[in-house]
């Protein structure tokens, strides 16, 4: 891969999580501020994640890997994506946002398999070059959360309170406009059905993969993989405003700890998993989910604001040790006929159902604990997630039999 491709490839990524970073962050406090959204309402705008995410299969099955180059399905979707950002940024009420938001996000999550399908197509090595361009993406997500709170300051109490949360959805359509027609440039790749035959329903959803849950520790990791999602909604969902809502200055910036956290943990895991084997590693991750959320619901923006600052630090350990472990479980229990199957079941599971039932639970905490007008009983909200996490932790330990696995990432 020559230079001029891995920078092609690293600006290309780099905007991609700039996108979702720049607006899924503080959407939910930008939901409550300015279009007054019920915590059931807020919910319903991040479920469009999981919409999408069980949608985007059908668009890259059935259209992207069978008819067209996928550097220009991915030009065409942000374009379009563009549109509807402005739309977004343009609408006065939740009824006005709703539909704009889940056409965005069913258009947008199948980007994300987009930009590694373009990225492998060019490597000789994905294993020891694509870590190199993901990280820009990693970078990205932090330029947009760093702009937000330490540039434009949109999520300063004054500028909350005057509706500037709204502006970045215009960067976004900005960002989006400029990646759709930056992929026009990208380096063709070809579709990959007519090479790699015909692909069916089964295949495209991942169900091949079902004869898998015949595995006892297979099926409890499924389910753990499943339930470990719903207190990660709440995190998703309820850390920005929360943050902003308690009063800690630059929220968002501060949130740009968690996406360091996760870079730094990604380079730890692999000793980590050598040391301690699978089973620890994930229990290590569910046990941060609960440590995260007993500090989020302890701490406060005054002096123990240190609490709040290593609950955001833990995202790493929460994400990285659960769900890069679990892909590297599931891969090795696969084997080489239901590799990509069964990665598109676990997703299909995690950033679909999971993640689903996961911010509506949340929405209904959220507004069981409204104690008036954007004032919540935020040590009632975390300690769900954090009682639920311990408890999917729990009974993870108790069933799941250890197994040794190979790390290969």
């Amino acid at each position: 891969m020559n230079t001029k491709i891995k920078v092609q490839l690293s600006f290309m990524m780099f905007l991609e999580f700039f996108i979702w970073g720049g607006w899924f962050v503080t959407l939910g406090t930008f939901l409550g501020d300015n279009l007054k959204a019920t915590g059931g309402e807020i919910a319903m705008a991040f479920s469009t994640q999981s919409w999408g995410a069980i949608i985007a299969p059908f668009i890259i099955g059935l259209i992207a890997d069978r008819y067209f180059n996928a550097e220009r399905i991915l030009g065409i979707l942000h374009l379009l994506g563009a549109f509807l950002m402005f739309q977004m940024y343009s609408a006065p009420e939740f009824s006005v946002f709703y539909p704009y938001v889940l056409g965005y996000m069913i258009i947008y999550m199948p980007t994300l398999a987009l930009v590694n399908s373009i990225s492998f197509n060019q490597m000789k090595d994905p294993a020891k070059e694509f870590s190199f361009v993901r990280v820009f993406g990693t970078i990205g997500w932090i330029a947009a959360g760093l702009i937000i709170s330490y540039v434009f300051l949109w999520d300063s109490a004054e500028a909350r309170a005057e509706g500037m949360l709204k502006n970045t959805f215009l960067m976004v359509a900005i960002a989006s406009a400029v990646l759709g027609l930056f992929s026009f440039t990208l380096p063709k790749t070809p579709p990959t059905a007519i090479k790699e035959g015909n692909v069916n329903l089964s295949t495209i959803l991942g169900l091949d993969a079902l004869k898998l849950l015949k595995d006892r520790n297979f099926l409890i990791f499924f389910i753990s993989s499943v339930l470990i999602c719903i207190p990660l909604a709440f995190y998703y969902q309820n850390a920005n405003p929360f943050l902003a809502e308690i009063g800690m200055e630059n929220p968002t910036g501060k949130m740009t700890i968690g996406q360091a956290s996760e870079v730094l943990f990604m380079l730890l895991l692999p000793f980590f998993f050598k040391r301690f084997g699978f089973k620890l590693t994930i229990i290590a991750g569910m046990l941060a989910w609960t440590i995260r959320y007993f500090l989020f619901a302890y701490g406060n923006a005054g002096d123990l604001a240190f609490m709040l600052i290593i609950g955001i630090a833990l995202h790493g350990i929460c994400y990285d040790f659960f769900f890069v472990s679990g892909q590297i479980y599931t891969d090795s229990k696969a084997g080489e006929k239901f590799k990509s199957a069964a990665q598109g079941l676990i997703t299909l599971a995690t950033y679909g159902l999971g993640m689903l039932i996961g911010f509506w639970v949340a929405g209904k905490i959220s507004d069981l604990y409204l104690v008036s007008e954007n004032v919540h009983d935020w040590t009632n909200i975390w300690t769900f997630p954090a009682i639920f996490a311990f408890v999917v932790m729990a009974l993870f330990a108790i069933f799941f039999k250890n197994e040794i696995i190979e790390y290969k990432k």
